[in-house]
């Protein structure tokens, strides 16, 4: 049985933790179904899913009331990668 921990070994291993970038906080939400839709329509639209859509409003909403910590990293970017320009 291993005594590693999903945060990594722990410090009777005798080295450090390796550090890895911060884990993402999981939040369980309950919507009204009507409004859950309305959200994932809407999230369809800017070609968002609607955890996404959920972050860029909750986040828009904190920037806008000067709540928006300084230390919040920014969105993820998923999907593929941009192609690497060769310049000419």
């Amino acid at each position: 049985m291993s005594t590693d921990t999903p945060e990594g070994p722990g410090p009777e291993s005798g080295r450090a933790p390796a550090r890895r970038p911060q884990q993402r906080k999981q939040v369980l939400l309950r919507l009204d179904p009507a409004v859950h839709d309305a959200l994932a329509r809407w999230a369809g639209d800017e070609l968002r899913s609607a955890n996404a859509q959920i972050e860029f409003l909750l986040r828009k909403a904190l920037s806008e009331a000067g709540r928006l910590p300084r230390g919040a990293g920014e969105i993820p970017r998923r999907g593929r990668p941009p192609k690497e320009r060769k310049d000419d």
